[in-house]
């Protein structure tokens, strides 16, 4: 097993290394920055289209196929393990704990370091110039041209509407993971209700919950080949040339303050509160991770996270099958933290001079707001104009003069490094979902010894 597991690390950052090399050298032309940003949106279509489209087929695509009714299988044989809905409650509330205080920190770290390492600052006027077309057309063509629709109170509208659904085939053919978590939740505790009478359907899931586990485990020996088509379309749509001058200041201090919050804050957590060997347990999720790190998107990830979290990590199915669907849903400390020092990076490069009450709109904001951030890629686009809204607002309060921060540009700013960042940060999340399972294990082991300890 243990073998298996070495050999398919080695073929996945094999994958991203190839990746790399093909995007950089082989599709990326250096003569598309010459180009209008229209054009060149065009001739990085025609030069990784394909790779995209490979990726897409070979990993993205079956990934999200199994995710669906995975999420239901595992969430229902979670709530159905705990045995006591009032268990299910101290579960349930101990793991929003968790993602809640870890998301603060970590957008907390972010304007930390936005704060005092002030990426923004050297930013050129062409720059901002050139950003502003790419901004306009990337809005325009996500249907986000008129940023007024988006506020804090719509998004926490839409996150009640998708928490009480009135259709669950509706929220099936439209992708609602929350819906489905909630509704599924609600199911499995009729279930523990009915006792005996439910335990046939049970039994049904669990089946089929194994048969999917089975196909999850078949492609992950296809995930390097995908990782690799998927990296190299992303390198090769954006260049590593990018990650240089004022957008490489900005990168890298957002490199930093991922690395921090994966390497050090989770970590530490983990040892005080799971008592696991954090270093240890990072290794047993790898292949979580590197798919993480590929498709950039915790849904499509999540059918990995459950296999690695439950066969190599050491979680019980009861966490996993709770504490994973849901953290892929709305625990975002990667994205909470890039947030906080992306809306710095985009008020410093435009000359606004921010203070705490800004600062402090920041954390909140980014906060809630990442809860509503959808698992996909660049799916914190949205969020992050609610952060800019609530920034400006704040500034607007205390000088009715100063003028709000010109929206495309700024997000057109950001964008020729979003998909790699949206990588690590990707990494990020899921690794606080992986931490989160770890502890709750404590409170919900498989074992029925141990869990009737773990509650007396």
């Amino acid at each position: 097993m243990q073998r298996k597991a070495n050999i398919l690390t080695v073929l996945i950052l094999a994958g991203v290394v190839l990746g790399v090399l093909i995007g950089h050298f082989i599709l990326w032309d250096p003569g598309l920055m010459l180009l209008d940003p229209a054009e060149r949106s065009e001739r990085i279509q025609q030069n990784t289209g394909w790779w995209h489209a490979a990726g897409d087929f070979i990993l993205m695509r079956p990934l999200k196929l199994i995710a669906m009714p995975l999420i239901f299988t595992s969430v229902l044989i979670g709530v159905t393990g705990v045995g006591d809905p009032k268990r299910l409650g101290v579960l349930g509330g101990a793991t929003l704990v968790f993602y809640l205080a870890t998301m603060i920190f970590a957008v907390t770290l972010g304007v930390t370091l936005g704060a005092t390492l002030k990426p923004g600052d050297g930013v050129s006027e062409d720059l901002r110039a050139a950003a502003a077309t790419v901004g306009e057309q990337h809005l325009g063509q996500r249907g986000l041209d008129d940023p007024g629709q988006q506020d804090l109170g719509s998004a926490w509208r839409q996150i009640l509407e998708l928490m009480i659904p009135d259709n669950f085939v509706g929220a099936i053919v439209n992708e609602h993971f929350l819906s489905i978590i909630t509704v599924t939740i609600v199911m499995g505790i009729g279930l523990l209700i009915a006792g005996p009478r439910g335990r046939p359907f049970i039994a049904v899931v669990e089946s089929l919950h194994e048969a999917l586990m089975i196909l999850v485990r078949a492609l992950l020996w296809i995930m390097p080949l995908g990782v690799m088509f998927l990296v190299a379309w992303s390198v090769g749509s954006m260049g590593l040339a990018n990650l240089a001058g004022a957008l490489g200041k900005y990168a890298g201090i957002v490199a930093l303050g991922l690395g921090i919050h994966m390497f050090v804050t989770l970590p530490l957590v983990l040892w005080l509160v799971g008592r696991v060997n954090p270093y240890k347990y990072m290794w047993q999720m790898r292949p979580a991770l590197f798919t993480a790190f590929g498709t950039a998107s915790s849904m499509a990830t999540l059918p990995v996270t459950i296999e690695s979290a439950t066969n190599l990590g050491g979680c019980s199915k009861r966490s996993a099958g709770i504490v994973l669907p849901l953290g892929a849903t709305v625990n975002m400390d990667g994205t909470a933290l890039y947030q906080g020092i992306a809306v710095i990076f985009m008020f410093q490069a435009f000359g606004y001079d921010l203070h705490f009450a800004q600062y402090l709109a920041i954390v909140l904001t980014a906060t809630l707001a990442a809860v509503g951030a959808a698992g996909i890629p660049a799916g914190g686009l949205v969020t992050t104009i609610i952060i800019i809204s609530a920034v400006n607002s704040t500034l607007a309060a205390g000088d009715p003069t100063i003028p709000a921060l010109p929206l495309a540009a700024a997000i057109g700013l950001i964008l020729p490094v979003d998909r790699i960042l949206d990588m690590c940060r990707t990494s990020v999340n899921i690794w606080g979902d992986a931490t989160g399972a770890r502890i709750i294990t404590r409170l919900a082991p498989d074992d029925v010894e141990e869990k009737e300890k773990a509650f007396s």
